[in-house]
């Protein structure tokens, strides 16, 4: 097995401190609705559940790039894209500062994951699998 390159590890640390977002979201929002601060409960505990489920998903993705498993690129690189577009409506709604943060961290993940190191780690034969060839 090849040594895993910088750009791999800091592209799971990239979507390990996205899960952690995610996780605080979907705790923050919980807390906000046992105290009784939510607008509206009904819709908070789905909201909770899903912003946990989507956190132990993603940080199932970030351990998977760390692992060097080629299944784990397409779901980072989703989660980022989305990452992207909550951004950009947060932008909308006049949140830059949050909107900035998330589209820089976004902006970095995608690069991480995307350049040739990380490619070359994740499908070291080429993307080829067994037996099929080009032709």
């Amino acid at each position: 097995m090849s040594s895993r390159p910088v750009t791999v590890t800091l592209a799971a640390a990239v979507q390990a401190l996205v899960t952690a977002a995610l996780a605080v979201g979907g705790g923050y929002v919980l807390v906000e609705t046992l105290l009784g601060r939510a607008a509206d409960a009904g819709a908070a505990l789905p909201l909770t559940v899903l912003a946990l489920l989507a956190a132990g998903a993603a940080g199932y993705c970030a351990w998977g790039l760390l692992r060097l498993h080629e299944w784990a690129r397409t779901p980072v690189l989703l989660t980022q894209i989305f990452v992207l577009v909550v951004a950009y409506y947060m932008a909308t709604s006049g949140q830059y500062a949050a909107a900035a943060a998330m589209a820089a961290v976004a902006a970095v993940g995608l690069v991480l994951v995307l350049a040739p190191t990380t490619t070359a780690a994740l499908f070291p034969d080429g993307g080829r699998r067994g037996g099929r060839s080009e032709g």
